[in-house]
Formats: structure tokens, sequence, C-alpha cells
């Protein structure tokens, strides 16, 4: 059987849809943006329904730069982040704020007073989250709902990730994924499934009826349905063509880097986009403070997923840009030019180039390993420099301290048992070789960097890919469908430099806790 698979990445700010064959091998990729709406510093949402336009759009671009009829494409699969899409119970979208905002977005904050209760509960559920559950996971959003909209919770008649949404958008079947829920909701399905004890304990024991959860979850790669008429309308594909069950984002990344990573169990993944995920595959539970798993069924069915992370990553350095007091709305510095020109401030002044500058990057928190979403970032060494390379030099360090925290949560999940001698590293961030040299030199670690352009994609791929019958499951698909893969080596003479820039990021944390307490 030939033809070509349609995979779909639901990121922050955008949806990506790239267009691959059986081997892997990518054809076409097309971006479509869609609005976040923000409301301060710990409220983000989406209208679901803009987000699905987008969707479409990327979709039919991606065909037609392509060239494939639309009857070659023989899957359709999405990704997105763990974003929580709200629906009355009539289907329509349940009206969280103006203009069909729906959806509370993976970055939100608003819960963290029910995160920190949820997590006192003692359930051995939490002990899945690192012994603290995040305010980014579903159950802390859910009961934030009840207790501060409950106008909203009386008529809630659907809750569902993004990932699971865009199926039902597409075949108008009720489907979880196990990687979605797994991963983000209280679902354990090595314990029979959804912890109703958990639940009732947390004042959620009406959950599962009103949000039209399913009994059961749906293993990655299985078809989820078809596209119905509407859809494929929009989709301009094939009506009845196979929709496969989804991932959330990150956990695509792992799918699509497990050769890279290796298969022996000493390579991990560093997803880094707007966040940075890190995530470890093991035949075995393993257990860690401030590492979200280990989640059965996440990425292959019988293995484990643990995973560390930073909130604040292509985040954090987005935001530096728009610090700068020299741009204007016309001439806003890029990341490309930035990078481009600390090359070669690199080259005029070494290693030391941007110190005094530390940046500790918790500017959404800290996920891994201290668990607190109440962490905030700190800038140490700024002068009143408002010049170009002043910028950059402050865009190094910001990179430099989110590497530094990389090797903290690999030390942490090291001390765990789950140690690496390799890192695979991909999402946008790391498409700058500058950086992908800089987390070899910051962690120590041998960097391999698929040279695919997108590897959330290509797992999001090799997920449609068993869909359509192209790959007969998930682990010959991650086999056959990775690609070549580009090595940095760490480099001996700048370690010291960065143990020493370890050495300022370690006290000031402790400095930041030491304010913390005045």
């Amino acid at each position: 059987m030939s033809g070509y698979i349609c995979a779909v990445d639901v990121g922050t700010r955008s949806a990506r849809a790239g267009l691959f064959d059986a081997s892997g091998r990518m054809l076409a990729r097309e971006v479509a943006a869609f609005r976040t709406y923000e409301d301060g510093p710990e409220r983000a949402e989406y209208a679901s329904e803009e987000i699905w336009a987008s969707v479409c759009a990327a979709v039919r671009q991606v065909r037609e730069r392509a060239g494939v009829p639309a009857p070659e494409v023989k899957a359709l699969a999405f990704d997105a982040t763990c974003s929580l899409v709200l629906q009355d119970s009539d289907g329509v979208p349940l009206a969280l704020g103006p203009g069909g905002r729906d959806t509370i977005a993976w970055f939100d904050h608003r819960a963290t007073a029910e995160a920190a209760e949820v997590s006192a509960s003692g359930h051995a559920l939490i002990r899945h989250h690192g012994g603290a559950m995040s305010p980014e996971m579903q159950t802390p959003k859910l009961l934030w709902l009840k207790r501060h909209r409950p106008e909203l919770w009386a008529h809630l008649g659907a809750a569902r990730d993004l990932t699971d949404h865009l199926a039902w958008r597409a075949t108008g079947q009720r489907v979880a994924s196990a990687c979605t829920l797994a991963a983000k909701w209280p679902y354990l399905p090595e314990a029979g499934g959804w912890q109703d004890d958990f639940l009732a304990a947390v004042g959620l024991e009406d959950l599962r009826a009103r949000a039209a959860l399913p009994e059961v979850a749906a293993p990655v790669g299985a078809v989820a349905g078809t596209l119905t008429g509407a859809a494929a309308a929009s989709l301009r594909l094939a009506v009845g063509t196979p929709v496969a069950v989804g991932l959330v984002d990150a956990y695509a990344g792992a799918l699509g880097c497990l050769g890279a990573a290796g298969e022996d169990g000493r390579g991990l993944t560093l997803i880094a986009g707007t966040s940075i995920s890190l995530m470890a595959v093991t035949e075995a539970p393993v257990f860690a403070p401030g590492i979200w798993g280990p989640f059965r069924d996440a990425v292959l069915p019988g293995l484990w997923c643990s995973e560390g992370g930073q909130s604040a990553a292509g985040a954090l350095l987005d935001y530096v840009l728009d610090l700068w007091p020299g741009h204007s709305a016309a001439s806003h510095p890029t990341h490309d030019a930035v990078l481009d020109r600390i090359e070669i401030l690199l080259e005029r002044h070494g290693p030391a180039f941007g110190r005094p500058i530390h940046v500790l990057p918790d500017f959404r928190g800290n996920r891994s390993p201290l668990a607190d979403a109440g962490s905030r970032g700190v800038i140490s060494g700024l002068t009143l420099d408002r010049s170009f390379d002043g910028l950059c030099a402050l865009y190094w360090r910001a990179a430099v301290g989110l590497a530094l925290g990389a090797r903290q949560i690999l030390g942490h999940m090291g001390d765990a048992g789950l140690a690496a001698d390799r890192l695979a590293i991909v999402g946008g961030l790391t498409r700058s070789p500058l950086i992908s040299q800089l987390y070899a030199d910051a962690t120590g670690l041998a960097i391999h960097r698929p040279e695919v352009r997108d590897s959330v994609l290509l797992g999001t791929a090799m997920a449609g890919a068993v869909a359509a019958g192209l790959q007969p499951d998930l682990t010959t698909a991650a086999r056959a469908m990775a690609g070549a893969v580009e090595s940095f080596t760490p480099d001996a003479t700048r370690a010291e430099g960065y143990g020493h820039d370890y050495a300022a990021f370690r006290l000031m944390q402790r400095q930041r806790e030491e304010l913390a307490a005045v």
C-alpha cells in the first residue's frame, strides 16, 4: 500500500502541517497562526474554532504545496499542546471568555491554588506527578472552573485535551488518547484507568459524567474515526480518510526522536519550543520528585515515559526581544538576526561574552526539579546598555540559563535512575547550530539532532502511518521512519566556564529562596 500521511502539530501560537511518505520523508510543511488571548501573567485562552480554522488552512496549503491529490492522503493525525477545550451540553463552545474563547491554554496558571490542594490529597496519582500536580494539568483547571465559574460548570457537556478535540472535530467520534489521559488526566492505565476515589476526594466526583469522558483510553495510532463530510470539505481531504489517535506535542517529539535518542535506554530527548520537555522512555517505571510520570502507554504501548521540563523557553527568548527599548513595531529584532550577531560576538569575545549577566529562567514557574509554580525568573548583572549588542548579550545569557536549567534537570533525572550519555534535541529553539552546541557544552552530553526539520510532526506522522496501515505498529514506525542525525560534541575548553555559570545558577536559586522567606 502506498500513499501519504498528513500530520498536524498545534503549538502555542500556530498550527503546523506536514505531508510525509511512509519512509518518514517530509514533502512539504506549512504554518498557520492563531490568536492567544492573554489576560495578565497567569491566564491565557484560545477560541477552539480559530484553532480549527488554522488547522484547516495549514492542511489545505501543505497538500497544495506538495502537489498530492486528496485521495493519496491515507491518514490524518494530530498532536497538540495539553490545552483544555470546553463545550456545553449542546456541543458548542462553552463561554469561557468573549469571542468564542472556550479553551484554557496549557500554560495558564489560574489554578495554582487548586493544584496545591489536590497535591495534598496524598493519593497515589500524585506520585506520578513528581509529588506535586502542576496547574498546567487538567484536574486543577477543572476544579477551578467548578469553584469559580459555577454557571459554566452547570452547562459543561464535554472537556477534552486539544489533541482529542481536534480528532472529535474531524470525525465526530468521542475518543481520548492513551497519551493525553495518562499524562494530563487522573488516569492510571496500570491501576484500572480513571481514579474515581481521587476525583471524589478533590470534589470532582461528577467530572466524568459532566465532561463526557470515555471509559477507556484509545491507543496512539489507532483509528479514532474517519473524516466527516464537513471536516473533509474544510480540510480539502477525502471523506472517510482515517484519523489517528494522537499525542500531546512533547510526546510526539519523543516518539519522533526515539531513533536519535537510541534504543538502549541511555538517551533522552529534549523538545524545545515555547517550553522545554525532557523525555525518558523506559521499560520499567521510574519515580522522582519534580518529574512528571512515569506514565504508561503515553508514547509506546507498555513502556513508561517520564518528563522533566521548563515552562518558559522560547517564550523567555521572545520576552527578551520584546524588552529591548531600541526597537519599534516596524523594526522588531528577530531571533535569527540576534543569533547571527551573537555568533560574531562570541568569535570576538570568546565564551565569556555576556558575563556577568546570569539568568534564572523560571519566568513561568519551575516545573522541574523544584515543582514550584510560584518560582519567578531572575536576571543579575544588567547595565543601562541599550545597544543591539547589549540585547544580544542578554539574549545569549538567557539561552545559557535555559541550558543550565536543562543541566540541572538532567542531573536530577540521572540521580533517580534516568541517567543519559546522549541527548536527542529537537524543536524550533534548537534549529540553530549555535544553540545545539550550547546544550552540548553546558550539559556535557553528546547532542544528536535529527536532520528532519520537525521531529514533532514526524512523531505524529508515525501515528498516522499506523492508522493508515502504512506501518504495522508504532515501534516499527519509529524505526522505519527515523532519519539521519547530526551530532554536536561537548567542547572541553568551554566546560570550566559553564561550570562557573552553573555554580552561579545554583547560588541564585538559593538566594531566591532566601528572599522569598523575607
